[in-house]
């Protein structure tokens, strides 16, 4: 199961660093993580990503991070709106981060690490809007 490769102290690290990247954005983070992907893991995580109703976010600003740690495979997914203003190679520069992390098996750092940088990004282009920002999308770990 994957939950048992993240301990509780982990998980919380996880969604702390949601949250943090979230209180400056009004994009949303979600974390999945299950053991295999059982397809090409960007078909994989397309499927969750509309399994979540990512796509229903009032600026398709979604990102998903999707991990199937028994095939050692992950991918960053952003919707539409996201995709439309992010630089070329954005989402490769963030999964190189955390490559980094995981090759270390140290998956939780690269997590938030990966969750930061793309919290940064999204604050330049999606700002937090205190009058009408709110959470649409759960901050707590998926698990398949």
């Amino acid at each position: 199961m994957p939950e048992r490769l993240f301990s509780e102290d982990d998980r919380e690290k996880i969604i702390a660093a949601i949250q943090e990247a979230e209180r400056a954005t009004s994009g949303e983070i979600q974390v999945h993580i299950e053991n295999q992907c059982g397809a090409d893991v960007m078909d994989r995580a397309a499927e969750v990503f509309e399994t979540l109703k990512m796509h229903k976010t009032r600026e398709r600003n979604a990102v998903l991070f999707y991990l199937a740690v028994e095939d050692h495979q992950f991918a960053v997914l952003g919707d539409c709106g996201i995709n439309a203003v992010v630089p070329e190679g954005f989402w490769e520069k963030i999964k190189d981060q955390m490559i980094a992390d995981f090759r270390q098996s140290q998956f939780t750092e690269g997590l938030c690490k990966g969750i930061a940088l793309c919290g940064q990004t999204l604050q330049s282009h999606f700002p937090f809007d205190e009058k009408g920002d709110i959470n649409e999308l759960p901050d707590e770990i998926s698990f398949g």
